[in-house]
Protein backbone atom coordinates (compact mmCIF):
# COMPACT_ATOMS: atom_id res chain seq x y z
CA UNK A 1 0.00 0.00 0.00
CA UNK A 2 1.03 3.46 -0.70
CA UNK A 3 -0.40 5.11 3.04
CA UNK A 4 1.43 4.99 6.10
CA UNK A 5 0.29 2.19 8.31
CA UNK A 6 -3.13 2.87 10.06
CA UNK A 7 -3.21 2.56 14.24
CA UNK A 8 -4.90 -0.49 14.47
CA UNK A 9 -6.87 0.72 17.39
CA UNK A 10 -9.54 2.36 14.96
CA UNK A 11 -10.41 -0.79 13.77
CA UNK A 12 -10.24 -2.26 17.22
CA UNK A 13 -12.63 0.21 18.45
CA UNK A 14 -14.86 -0.25 15.32
CA UNK A 15 -15.35 -3.57 15.79
CA UNK A 16 -16.35 -3.27 19.54
CA UNK A 17 -19.37 -0.71 17.87
CA UNK A 18 -20.49 -2.82 15.63
CA UNK A 19 -20.73 -5.98 17.93
CA UNK A 20 -22.38 -3.97 20.65
CA UNK A 21 -25.40 -3.55 18.48
CA UNK A 22 -25.60 -7.27 17.11
CA UNK A 23 -28.59 -9.68 18.49
CA UNK A 24 -27.61 -12.69 20.93
CA UNK A 25 -26.13 -15.63 19.78
CA UNK A 26 -25.13 -13.78 16.52
CA UNK A 27 -22.32 -13.56 14.08
CA UNK A 28 -21.81 -11.78 11.51
CA UNK A 29 -19.35 -11.92 7.81
CA UNK A 30 -17.89 -9.65 5.81
CA UNK A 31 -16.09 -10.48 2.51
CA UNK A 32 -13.46 -8.70 0.39
CA UNK A 33 -13.69 -7.53 -3.19
CA UNK A 34 -13.44 -9.51 -6.03
CA UNK A 35 -10.58 -8.59 -8.84
CA UNK A 36 -12.72 -7.98 -11.76
CA UNK A 37 -11.90 -9.35 -15.09
CA UNK A 38 -10.96 -7.18 -18.68
CA UNK A 39 -10.38 -9.48 -20.86
CA UNK A 40 -7.53 -12.65 -21.56
CA UNK A 41 -5.47 -11.61 -18.13
CA UNK A 42 -6.18 -7.78 -17.63
CA UNK A 43 -7.88 -7.10 -14.23
CA UNK A 44 -8.81 -3.97 -13.13
CA UNK A 45 -7.12 -2.32 -9.84
CA UNK A 46 -8.38 -3.99 -7.02
CA UNK A 47 -10.25 -1.70 -4.50
CA UNK A 48 -11.12 -3.37 -0.89
CA UNK A 49 -14.91 -3.56 0.31
CA UNK A 50 -15.34 -0.25 2.40
CA UNK A 51 -16.83 -2.60 5.08
CA UNK A 52 -14.37 -5.22 5.66
CA UNK A 53 -11.34 -2.33 5.42
CA UNK A 54 -13.63 -0.08 7.96
CA UNK A 55 -13.95 -3.50 10.26
CA UNK A 56 -10.62 -4.57 10.38
CA UNK A 57 -7.99 -2.91 8.25
CA UNK A 58 -7.12 -5.80 5.69
CA UNK A 59 -6.83 -4.56 2.59
CA UNK A 60 -6.04 -7.88 0.14
CA UNK A 61 -8.26 -9.92 -1.96
CA UNK A 62 -10.19 -13.05 -0.92
CA UNK A 63 -10.26 -12.10 2.86
CA UNK A 64 -13.03 -12.87 5.06
CA UNK A 65 -13.70 -11.26 8.67
CA UNK A 66 -16.07 -13.17 11.18
CA UNK A 67 -17.49 -11.73 14.21
CA UNK A 68 -18.92 -13.80 16.71
CA UNK A 69 -18.83 -12.00 20.35
CA UNK A 70 -20.89 -14.56 22.02
CA UNK A 71 -19.03 -17.41 20.60
CA UNK A 72 -18.39 -20.00 23.89
CA UNK A 73 -14.76 -20.52 22.19
CA UNK A 74 -12.86 -17.08 23.13
CA UNK A 75 -10.69 -17.25 20.26
CA UNK A 76 -13.37 -17.33 17.38
CA UNK A 77 -15.24 -14.57 18.72
CA UNK A 78 -13.18 -12.59 15.75
CA UNK A 79 -11.46 -14.58 12.91
CA UNK A 80 -9.80 -13.44 9.96
CA UNK A 81 -9.91 -16.17 6.99
CA UNK A 82 -6.72 -14.98 4.56
CA UNK A 83 -5.45 -16.65 0.67
CA UNK A 84 -2.51 -18.04 2.16
CA UNK A 85 1.14 -16.37 1.52
CA UNK A 86 3.70 -18.22 0.51
CA UNK A 87 7.51 -17.47 -1.38
CA UNK A 88 6.33 -18.59 -4.91
CA UNK A 89 3.23 -15.47 -4.01
CA UNK A 90 5.57 -13.07 -3.08
CA UNK A 91 7.63 -13.17 -6.21
CA UNK A 92 4.91 -13.19 -8.46
CA UNK A 93 2.43 -11.23 -6.91
CA UNK A 94 3.82 -9.07 -4.00
CA UNK A 95 3.88 -9.50 -0.51
CA UNK A 96 0.78 -10.52 1.09
CA UNK A 97 -0.47 -10.59 5.12
CA UNK A 98 1.30 -13.44 6.86
CA UNK A 99 -0.89 -13.94 10.25
CA UNK A 100 1.63 -11.96 12.39
CA UNK A 101 1.20 -8.89 9.94
CA UNK A 102 -2.33 -9.17 9.83
CA UNK A 103 -2.42 -9.67 13.95
CA UNK A 104 -0.67 -5.90 13.41
CA UNK A 105 -2.88 -4.50 10.85
CA UNK A 106 -6.06 -4.98 12.51
CA UNK A 107 -5.69 -6.31 16.06
CA UNK A 108 -7.79 -9.84 15.51
CA UNK A 109 -5.25 -12.70 16.84
CA UNK A 110 -7.18 -15.53 15.28
CA UNK A 111 -5.85 -15.95 11.55
CA UNK A 112 -6.47 -18.85 9.46
CA UNK A 113 -5.98 -19.39 5.77
CA UNK A 114 -8.59 -19.63 3.81
CA UNK A 115 -8.66 -23.57 3.22
CA UNK A 116 -9.71 -23.87 6.96
CA UNK A 117 -12.68 -21.74 6.54
CA UNK A 118 -15.73 -24.33 5.83
CA UNK A 119 -14.49 -26.60 8.81
CA UNK A 120 -13.88 -23.30 11.28
CA UNK A 121 -17.53 -22.12 10.04
CA UNK A 122 -19.27 -25.68 10.33
CA UNK A 123 -18.18 -25.24 14.10
CA UNK A 124 -19.44 -21.69 14.81
CA UNK A 125 -22.12 -21.67 12.66
CA UNK A 126 -24.09 -24.97 15.45
CA UNK A 127 -23.26 -21.83 17.98
CA UNK A 128 -25.13 -19.36 16.57
CA UNK A 129 -28.65 -18.29 16.33
CA UNK A 130 -28.80 -15.50 13.61
CA UNK A 131 -26.11 -14.86 10.55
CA UNK A 132 -25.75 -11.33 10.11
CA UNK A 133 -25.48 -10.95 5.88
CA UNK A 134 -23.59 -7.55 4.13
CA UNK A 135 -25.92 -6.47 1.62
CA UNK A 136 -25.21 -2.98 -0.24
CA UNK A 137 -28.54 -0.80 0.56
CA UNK A 138 -27.02 2.65 -0.14
CA UNK A 139 -29.31 5.00 -1.61
CA UNK A 140 -27.10 5.07 -4.58
CA UNK A 141 -26.69 1.46 -5.25
CA UNK A 142 -26.83 0.35 -8.55
CA UNK A 143 -25.18 -2.71 -8.79
CA UNK A 144 -25.09 -5.03 -11.76
CA UNK A 145 -22.73 -7.58 -11.55
CA UNK A 146 -22.82 -9.92 -8.27
CA UNK A 147 -20.59 -9.46 -5.97
CA UNK A 148 -17.86 -12.20 -3.96
CA UNK A 149 -20.24 -11.12 -1.09
CA UNK A 150 -23.32 -12.45 -3.19
CA UNK A 151 -21.62 -15.80 -3.75
CA UNK A 152 -20.76 -16.48 -0.17
CA UNK A 153 -24.14 -15.38 1.08
CA UNK A 154 -25.88 -17.55 -1.48
CA UNK A 155 -23.44 -20.23 0.10
CA UNK A 156 -24.32 -19.60 3.35
CA UNK A 157 -27.86 -19.52 3.46
CA UNK A 158 -27.45 -22.67 0.97
CA UNK A 159 -25.12 -24.43 3.53
CA UNK A 160 -27.08 -23.43 6.41
CA UNK A 161 -31.08 -22.77 5.85
CA UNK A 162 -32.34 -23.13 9.51
CA UNK A 163 -30.44 -19.93 10.68
CA UNK A 164 -31.50 -16.86 10.96
CA UNK A 165 -30.56 -14.08 8.93
CA UNK A 166 -29.94 -10.42 9.60
CA UNK A 167 -28.45 -7.68 8.17
CA UNK A 168 -25.27 -5.69 8.59
CA UNK A 169 -25.93 -2.65 6.39
CA UNK A 170 -28.42 -0.79 8.64
CA UNK A 171 -25.79 -0.84 11.51
CA UNK A 172 -23.09 -0.03 9.46
CA UNK A 173 -24.49 2.99 7.89
CA UNK A 174 -25.50 4.63 10.82
CA UNK A 175 -21.13 3.54 12.41
CA UNK A 176 -19.64 4.41 9.59
CA UNK A 177 -21.57 8.05 9.04
CA UNK A 178 -20.16 9.30 12.46
CA UNK A 179 -16.25 9.28 11.90
CA UNK A 180 -13.86 9.26 14.96
CA UNK A 181 -11.12 11.33 14.66
CA UNK A 182 -8.82 8.79 13.24
CA UNK A 183 -11.37 8.45 10.28
CA UNK A 184 -11.37 12.72 10.11
CA UNK A 185 -7.50 12.77 10.32
CA UNK A 186 -7.22 10.28 7.09
CA UNK A 187 -9.66 12.23 5.07
CA UNK A 188 -8.40 15.70 6.20
CA UNK A 189 -4.72 14.26 4.70
CA UNK A 190 -6.73 13.69 1.47
CA UNK A 191 -8.09 17.02 1.02
CA UNK A 192 -4.44 17.60 1.90
CA UNK A 193 -2.77 15.93 -1.29
CA UNK A 194 -5.76 17.28 -3.10
CA UNK A 195 -4.77 21.48 -2.12
CA UNK A 196 -1.39 20.14 -3.44
CA UNK A 197 -2.67 19.16 -7.12
CA UNK A 198 -5.32 22.54 -6.67
CA UNK A 199 -2.27 24.51 -6.38
CA UNK A 200 -0.17 22.71 -9.02
CA UNK A 201 -2.97 23.26 -11.58
CA UNK A 202 -3.15 27.34 -10.93
CA UNK A 203 0.24 27.89 -12.48
CA UNK A 204 -0.18 24.93 -15.78
CA UNK A 205 -3.44 26.28 -16.56
CA UNK A 206 -3.76 29.12 -20.08
CA UNK A 207 -5.47 29.16 -23.03
CA UNK A 208 -5.07 26.05 -25.07
CA UNK A 209 -4.12 23.65 -22.44
CA UNK A 210 -6.05 20.33 -22.78
CA UNK A 211 -8.51 18.78 -19.97
CA UNK A 212 -6.82 15.66 -19.90
CA UNK A 213 -3.19 17.50 -19.88
CA UNK A 214 -4.85 19.16 -16.56
CA UNK A 215 -6.11 15.92 -15.20
CA UNK A 216 -2.58 14.72 -15.75
CA UNK A 217 -1.02 17.29 -13.34
CA UNK A 218 -3.64 16.05 -10.80
CA UNK A 219 -2.73 12.41 -11.06
CA UNK A 220 1.14 13.64 -10.91
CA UNK A 221 0.69 15.48 -7.93
CA UNK A 222 -1.51 12.81 -5.78
CA UNK A 223 0.50 9.82 -6.58
CA UNK A 224 3.64 11.21 -5.63
CA UNK A 225 1.77 12.25 -2.26
CA UNK A 226 1.11 8.25 -1.97
CA UNK A 227 -2.71 8.37 -3.17
CA UNK A 228 -2.86 5.26 -5.24
CA UNK A 229 -6.00 7.37 -7.06
CA UNK A 230 -8.50 10.01 -8.06
CA UNK A 231 -10.81 9.51 -5.43
CA UNK A 232 -14.30 9.11 -8.05
CA UNK A 233 -13.74 9.89 -11.96
CA UNK A 234 -12.34 13.36 -12.50
CA UNK A 235 -14.47 15.46 -14.01
CA UNK A 236 -12.20 18.44 -15.73
CA UNK A 237 -15.26 20.04 -17.76
CA UNK A 238 -13.96 23.20 -19.67
CA UNK A 239 -16.57 25.95 -21.20
CA UNK A 240 -20.37 24.16 -22.16
CA UNK A 241 -18.80 21.30 -20.52
CA UNK A 242 -19.50 22.46 -17.31
CA UNK A 243 -23.32 21.99 -17.49
CA UNK A 244 -23.06 18.42 -18.40
CA UNK A 245 -22.91 17.26 -14.32
CA UNK A 246 -21.25 14.52 -14.74
CA UNK A 247 -18.69 15.72 -17.88
CA UNK A 248 -15.92 12.90 -17.45
CA UNK A 249 -14.50 12.74 -21.13
CA UNK A 250 -12.14 15.56 -20.14
CA UNK A 251 -10.65 15.71 -23.77
CA UNK A 252 -11.35 19.50 -24.93
CA UNK A 253 -9.11 22.34 -25.53
CA UNK A 254 -9.39 24.86 -22.88
CA UNK A 255 -10.26 28.44 -25.05
CA UNK A 256 -9.54 31.73 -23.71
CA UNK A 257 -12.16 33.02 -21.77
CA UNK A 258 -13.96 29.92 -20.71
CA UNK A 259 -13.87 29.12 -16.90
CA UNK A 260 -13.05 25.06 -16.27
CA UNK A 261 -14.77 22.96 -13.86
CA UNK A 262 -13.17 20.37 -11.34
CA UNK A 263 -14.46 18.26 -9.91
CA UNK A 264 -11.37 16.56 -8.20
CA UNK A 265 -10.51 14.50 -4.76
CA UNK A 266 -7.24 12.55 -3.89
CA UNK A 267 -7.81 9.37 -2.01
CA UNK A 268 -5.81 7.98 0.54
CA UNK A 269 -5.51 4.77 2.47
CA UNK A 270 -9.25 4.22 1.06
CA UNK A 271 -10.84 7.60 2.37
CA UNK A 272 -11.63 9.91 -0.34
CA UNK A 273 -11.91 13.76 -0.53
CA UNK A 274 -14.45 15.53 -2.66
CA UNK A 275 -13.50 19.26 -4.38
CA UNK A 276 -14.98 21.46 -6.98
CA UNK A 277 -13.68 24.83 -8.08
CA UNK A 278 -13.85 26.98 -11.15
CA UNK A 279 -10.89 29.00 -12.57
CA UNK A 280 -10.54 30.68 -15.44
CA UNK A 281 -8.74 29.55 -18.38
CA UNK A 282 -7.32 33.04 -18.60
CA UNK A 283 -6.61 33.99 -15.62
CA UNK A 284 -9.02 36.31 -14.95
CA UNK A 285 -12.70 36.24 -14.54
CA UNK A 286 -15.30 38.35 -16.56
CA UNK A 287 -17.10 40.46 -14.70
CA UNK A 288 -20.64 38.54 -15.35
CA UNK A 289 -18.48 35.21 -14.51
CA UNK A 290 -17.12 36.81 -10.93
CA UNK A 291 -20.90 37.89 -10.59
CA UNK A 292 -22.15 34.29 -10.82
CA UNK A 293 -18.90 32.84 -9.08
CA UNK A 294 -19.28 34.94 -6.01
CA UNK A 295 -22.93 34.06 -5.75
CA UNK A 296 -22.30 30.20 -5.84
CA UNK A 297 -19.93 31.25 -3.05
CA UNK A 298 -22.64 32.96 -0.96
CA UNK A 299 -24.88 30.06 -1.25
CA UNK A 300 -22.07 27.36 -0.37
CA UNK A 301 -21.35 29.64 3.24
CA UNK A 302 -24.74 30.06 3.79
CA UNK A 303 -25.35 25.63 3.41
CA UNK A 304 -22.07 25.15 5.39
CA UNK A 305 -23.54 27.14 8.59
CA UNK A 306 -26.93 24.91 8.49
CA UNK A 307 -24.73 22.16 9.26
CA UNK A 308 -24.86 21.25 12.70
CA UNK A 309 -26.30 18.66 14.99
CA UNK A 310 -30.14 18.01 14.53
CA UNK A 311 -30.50 19.28 11.47
CA UNK A 312 -33.12 17.33 9.07
CA UNK A 313 -31.40 16.65 5.32
CA UNK A 314 -34.95 17.42 3.94
CA UNK A 315 -35.24 20.66 5.61
CA UNK A 316 -31.88 21.77 5.02
CA UNK A 317 -32.36 21.64 1.09
CA UNK A 318 -35.57 23.48 1.16
CA UNK A 319 -33.63 26.32 3.20
CA UNK A 320 -31.16 26.12 0.46
CA UNK A 321 -33.24 26.76 -2.44
CA UNK A 322 -34.69 29.94 -0.98
CA UNK A 323 -31.21 31.27 -1.08
CA UNK A 324 -30.15 29.82 -3.93
CA UNK A 325 -33.67 31.29 -5.76
CA UNK A 326 -32.93 35.21 -3.70
CA UNK A 327 -29.32 34.51 -5.66
CA UNK A 328 -31.09 33.63 -9.03
CA UNK A 329 -33.09 36.49 -8.63
CA UNK A 330 -30.28 39.37 -7.83
CA UNK A 331 -28.32 37.70 -11.38
CA UNK A 332 -31.70 38.11 -13.25
CA UNK A 333 -31.69 34.38 -13.81
CA UNK A 334 -35.21 34.14 -12.55
CA UNK A 335 -37.92 36.28 -12.47
CA UNK A 336 -40.82 36.94 -9.94
CA UNK A 337 -43.65 35.27 -12.58
CA UNK A 338 -41.20 32.36 -12.32
CA UNK A 339 -41.21 31.98 -8.64
CA UNK A 340 -45.22 32.28 -8.91
CA UNK A 341 -45.59 29.94 -11.28
CA UNK A 342 -43.29 27.54 -9.66
CA UNK A 343 -44.50 23.85 -9.45
CA UNK A 344 -43.78 22.88 -6.24
CA UNK A 345 -42.09 19.50 -7.04
CA UNK A 346 -39.51 20.92 -9.18
CA UNK A 347 -39.18 24.59 -8.31
CA UNK A 348 -37.75 27.17 -10.50
CA UNK A 349 -34.29 27.31 -9.07
CA UNK A 350 -33.63 24.11 -10.04
CA UNK A 351 -33.44 25.09 -14.26
CA UNK A 352 -29.95 26.42 -13.29
CA UNK A 353 -29.31 24.00 -9.91
CA UNK A 354 -30.82 20.69 -10.30
CA UNK A 355 -28.77 18.71 -7.99
CA UNK A 356 -28.01 17.91 -4.00
CA UNK A 357 -26.07 20.43 -2.10
CA UNK A 358 -24.30 17.61 0.43
CA UNK A 359 -23.39 13.99 0.60
CA UNK A 360 -21.91 12.29 3.07
CA UNK A 361 -18.14 12.12 2.90
CA UNK A 362 -15.85 8.93 4.22
CA UNK A 363 -14.48 5.31 2.78
CA UNK A 364 -16.81 6.52 -0.02
CA UNK A 365 -17.24 9.51 -2.09
CA UNK A 366 -20.97 9.35 -1.70
CA UNK A 367 -20.50 7.28 2.27
CA UNK A 368 -23.13 5.73 4.12
CA UNK A 369 -25.50 7.38 6.22
CA UNK A 370 -29.48 7.69 6.24
CA UNK A 371 -30.69 10.72 5.26
CA UNK A 372 -34.18 10.57 7.13
CA UNK A 373 -32.36 11.13 10.33
CA UNK A 374 -30.61 13.73 12.11
CA UNK A 375 -27.25 15.26 11.76
CA UNK A 376 -24.63 14.14 14.31
CA UNK A 377 -21.34 15.79 15.33
CA UNK A 378 -18.61 14.26 13.55
CA UNK A 379 -20.21 13.39 10.20
CA UNK A 380 -18.32 14.55 6.85
CA UNK A 381 -20.20 16.49 4.40
CA UNK A 382 -19.39 17.59 1.16
CA UNK A 383 -21.39 21.44 0.65
CA UNK A 384 -21.08 22.14 -3.22
CA UNK A 385 -23.99 24.66 -4.67
CA UNK A 386 -23.89 25.50 -8.69
CA UNK A 387 -25.31 27.72 -10.98
CA UNK A 388 -25.31 26.19 -14.36
CA UNK A 389 -26.02 28.21 -17.76
CA UNK A 390 -25.71 27.03 -21.46
CA UNK A 391 -26.61 30.05 -22.89
CA UNK A 392 -24.12 32.19 -21.69
CA UNK A 393 -21.52 29.21 -21.98
CA UNK A 394 -20.39 28.38 -18.41
CA UNK A 395 -21.49 26.22 -15.33
CA UNK A 396 -20.08 27.15 -11.45
CA UNK A 397 -20.25 24.78 -9.34
CA UNK A 398 -17.90 25.36 -5.71
CA UNK A 399 -17.02 22.19 -3.15
CA UNK A 400 -15.69 22.35 0.26
CA UNK A 401 -15.49 19.30 2.42
CA UNK A 402 -16.42 20.01 6.27
CA UNK A 403 -17.13 18.00 9.63
CA UNK A 404 -20.28 19.03 11.64
CA UNK A 405 -19.04 20.01 15.22
CA UNK A 406 -20.66 19.41 18.39
CA UNK A 407 -20.90 23.64 18.86
CA UNK A 408 -20.59 25.90 16.28
CA UNK A 409 -20.19 25.51 12.52
CA UNK A 410 -18.34 22.83 10.87
CA UNK A 411 -14.55 22.18 10.35
CA UNK A 412 -13.71 23.24 6.45
CA UNK A 413 -11.47 19.93 5.64
CA UNK A 414 -10.27 21.99 2.75
CA UNK A 415 -9.91 25.87 4.38
CA UNK A 416 -6.31 25.91 2.83
CA UNK A 417 -7.31 25.43 -0.75
CA UNK A 418 -8.36 28.60 -2.48
CA UNK A 419 -11.46 29.63 -3.48
CA UNK A 420 -12.44 33.57 -3.38
CA UNK A 421 -12.48 34.51 -6.71
CA UNK A 422 -10.05 37.12 -6.15
CA UNK A 423 -7.41 34.35 -4.73
CA UNK A 424 -7.93 32.02 -7.44
CA UNK A 425 -6.97 35.30 -9.54
CA UNK A 426 -4.25 36.25 -7.66
CA UNK A 427 -2.51 33.11 -7.81
CA UNK A 428 -3.23 32.48 -11.16
CA UNK A 429 -1.55 35.76 -12.03
CA UNK A 430 1.59 35.48 -9.62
Amino acid sequence: MKYHPINNQLFIKNRQKFTSKMKPASLAVFNSNDIYPISADSTMPFEQHRDIFYLSGVDQEESILVLFPDCPKEKHREILFLKETNEHIAVWEGEKLTKKKAFETSGIKTVYWLQDMEKVMFEIMTQCDTVYINTNEHYRANVETQTREDRFTTWLKERYPAHTVAKSNPILQRLRSVKEDTEIELIQHACNITEKGFRRILNFVKPGVWEYEIEAEFIHEFIRNRSKKFAYTPIVASGNNANVLHYVENNQQCKEGELILLDIGAEYANYSSDMTRSVPVSGRFTPRQKEVYNAVNRVKNEATKMLVPGTIWADYHLEIGKIMTSELLDLKLLDKTDIQNENPEWPAYKKYFMHGTSHHLGLDTHDYGILTEPMQANMVFTVEPGIYIPDEGFGIRLEDDVVIQEQGEPFNLMKNIPIEADDIEDIMNS
